[in-house]
């Protein structure tokens, strides 16, 4: 299995970005938010992860957050395959208020990567 995460799968373009926002669907599993679209002109999976600075004034717990949220997608990718071989771009959004361990966010990212929301495409 490959467990990488390289760059042309890390979500940065602000056009995908906004368009997510604008017409991209939703799914909540606590500690995090899916926003989630296909597009068919990605070569891989693109993911990104914010943490709300409402929530955590300090960077240094926003950029631990983020680094588990990005391990957690890294470990189970894998899980995002679709029968039609879709690729989307996906934005992942921690929506707790306080600082969570490894093992509840990977619960919740295991949750969202196996869903059946993507069965659509």
């Amino acid at each position: 299995m490959n467990f990488k995460y390289p760059r042309q799968a890390h979500l940065k373009s602000k056009k995908t970005i906004d368009l997510l926002f604008e017409s991209g669907k939703h799914v909540t599993c606590f500690p995090l938010r899916l926003t989630y679209m296909p597009l068919e002109q990605l070569d891989c999976n693109q993911a990104g992860f914010t943490v709300p600075k409402r929530n955590f004034k300090n960077a240094v717990a926003r950029n631990r957050i983020k680094r588990q949220m990005r391990e957690t997608y890294r470990l189970n990718q894998q899980l995002l395959v679709t029968k039609s071989g879709t690729k989307f771009a996906l934005l992942f959004i921690y929506t707790a208020k306080q600082s969570l361990d490894f093992l509840p966010i990977n619960e919740a990212m295991i949750r969202l990567l196996k869903g059946k929301h993507y069965e659509d495409f």
